[in-house]
């Protein structure tokens, strides 16, 4: 007898790092989340399956943009030069340890022999085992049942603030055909960047007439994916993410909440059809999201883990623990693996112990069995967490041995055996501060959507004069070229970097870079003197999507609707 379903989703995603910087911002962000989380995930699926016969089942989304940089050979290289230099580095300091000058230095050689060995255990894994292939590696285990890769908007763009049809559909279908490109199959599943929704609404157009824009969901059918999640508020309305600080791969971020919403009378424990669409929607377990979440009470902020943010000022070895919350960087404690190791254990305890009672609770209240569905980004864990992969594996092995009544699935395979009953309308809605799309749209990024629009509305015109592809093959490329600009430009990230100050300065010089690029093969094309110099080298530095074509923005026509009162107030006209 089972108490329930548990889908446990990771959602992988960076923005487009290739030849644009390395430290603090740039190509170093992916090599040290494919150290630190990437092949570590992929060892532990491995392990598990391989070792143990246990399939991990685990929902695993790699956005297309990722999924490209982690396919590049410039990268692939790249990350090998990179695990030489941190084991070049942390070399150093086995030579300089013990020191008799340095306090504690016999245990500070105990740490650089621990990193000088997971170093080069990341770098034979990456080289040997895989081959330096990810997403071979990533399709083994997918097609072996392991787990499930869903896809996502190409490059994350925030979909409800696109202003065309044409451009929100080449998000999606470029996204999905991307996946289905390096993966070997269409994937069922899609991550919404941001977890970002809005419903379909009327508007009036130019000519004075009533039209409608579909909702979200529609678009997603049209590309044939079967759903997608959300944040728990969003099924069961009251407060949204609430006053509360979460940790992220963007580190700390507090969120703000709008007033709260009625109470829906739905729950997270099922899936539902969205009303305009054959697409389900799944919500995030707010209890079990967030008791790893949390950076107050979640796992990842215990004092024996690895403190991220203090690191030796000679090698950037991270040699210590976070001692607690409140302690100063300058008096954290030096890190003990064997510590963190057994918190761990203490912690995957009592976490399969909580996903158990959950579900048990909810069949006897209900009468029926539910399910626990949590969505972390993946780069919490191992990055983040440094300690976060073995979490997982330890979550997964303990549910396969010890708790058979909890039913592990993939999204797709919980769909597949418990299809939705009821249909829910959910509103406009983002994982962001308050819950809604201020993050990105508010002050300091509202420059930045007009210039966003106006190339929305330039690539659909230009395209729209070559609905053939053309014989010249120099104007067929610069077609292509510019659709990959214009994706990258609406990449999500930069307005959520400007936002939060992460990266403020770099994301602007990014967002501005791919515009200008954009505007510069518009130029070219529009005055028929394409520069096939300066061409290649745009593709040089921004080879993503190698096989696109450029017509997935030939216009989408809007339907005409009667005259009626408008059910949402449009975002854009």
């Amino acid at each position: 007898m089972t108490v329930g379903s548990f889908v446990f989703m990771l959602h992988s995603h960076l923005p487009y790092y290739r030849k644009a910087g390395m430290w603090p911002f740039g190509e170093e962000n992916l090599y040290e989340c494919m150290s630190e989380t990437y092949v570590p995930l992929l060892n532990a699926i491995s392990e598990l399956y391989e070792e143990e016969g246990i399939k991990a089942k685990l929902t695993v989304g790699i956005t297309p943009i990722l999924a490209e940089q982690l396919n590049d050979e410039h990268l692939k290289n790249g990350f090998v030069e990179y695990l030489d230099s941190r084991i070049a580095a942390v070399s150093k300091d086995l030579e300089r340890y013990p020191d008799p000058k340095v306090e504690h230095s016999q245990h500070l050689k105990y740490l650089a022999k621990y990193y000088f060995d997971w170093f080069n255990h990341i770098k034979d894994s990456f080289v040997n085992k895989y081959n330096k292939d990810l997403i071979s590696a990533f399709k083994k285990y997918q097609d072996l049942g392991c787990i499930e890769i869903t896809t996502s908007g190409a490059t994350h763009g925030f979909s409800p603030l696109l202003a065309t049809d044409s451009n929100l559909n080449a998000q999606f279908k470029v996204g999905s055909d991307t996946t289905k490109r390096l993966f070997g199959k269409k994937a069922k599943g899609c991550w919404l960047p941001e977890c970002a929704y809005r419903q379909g609404y009327e508007f009036t157009g130019k000519d004075g007439k009533k039209k409608w824009r579909p909702a979200i969901e529609v678009t997603l059918q049209n590309n044939d994916i079967e759903y997608f999640f959300t944040e728990s508020h969003v099924i069961e309305g009251g407060n949204s993410v609430g006053n509360r600080r979460v940790v992220g791969i963007y580190g700390n971020i507090e969120y703000i909440p709008l007033p709260a919403r009625e109470e829906t009378g739905y729950d997270t424990y099922s899936a539902y059809w969205l009303p305009d669409a054959q697409v389900a929607v799944m919500g995030r377990n707010d209890r079990a999201g967030f008791q790893v979440w949390s950076a107050a009470d979640g796992y990842p902020g215990d004092g024996c883990y690895r403190e991220f943010h203090k690191k030796d000022d000679k090698s950037g070895m991270n040699y210590w623990r976070i001692t607690s919350p409140k302690t100063d960087l300058g008096d954290k404690m030096l890190y003990d693996p064997v510590l963190a190791m057994n918190q761990v254990n203490s912690n995957s305890d009592h976490y399969t112990t909580l996903i158990y009672d959950l579900l048990k609770n909810y069949k006897s209240q209900k009468g029926k069995e539910g399910l626990i569905m949590v969505s972390f980004d993946t780069e919490l864990y191992g990055h983040w967490w440094f300690e976060g992969i073995e979490f997982i594996k330890q979550v997964v092995r303990k549910i396969n041995n010890f708790i058979p009544e909890i039913e592990r699935l993939t999204a797709g395979e919980y769909l597949e055996k418990h299809p939705p009953v009821d249909t829910i309308q959910i509103p406009e809605s983002s994982w962001g501060q308050g819950g809604h799309f201020y993050v990105w749209l508010n002050h300091l990024t509202e420059w930045m959507w007009p210039i966003i629009h106006g190339c929305e509305k330039r690539i659909i015109d230009i395209v729209s004069k070559y609905e053939k592809i053309p014989e010249d093959k120099l104007l067929h490329r610069a077609l292509n070229q510019l659709a990959r600009e214009n994706l990258l430009l609406q990449s999500s990230d930069w307005p959520f970097l400007i936002t939060t100050w992460q990266a403020k300065d770099y994301a602007t010089e990014r967002f501005q870079e791919h515009v200008a690029r954009f505007e510069k093969i518009a130029d070219m094309i529009e005055e028929n003197r394409i520069d096939d110099l300066e061409l290649q080298k745009i593709e040089s530095i921004d080879n993503c999507f190698p096989v696109i074509d450029y017509r997935v923005y030939l216009p989408i026509e809007e339907g005409v609707i009667p005259q009626q009162e408008a059910k949402l107030a449009p975002l854009y006209v």
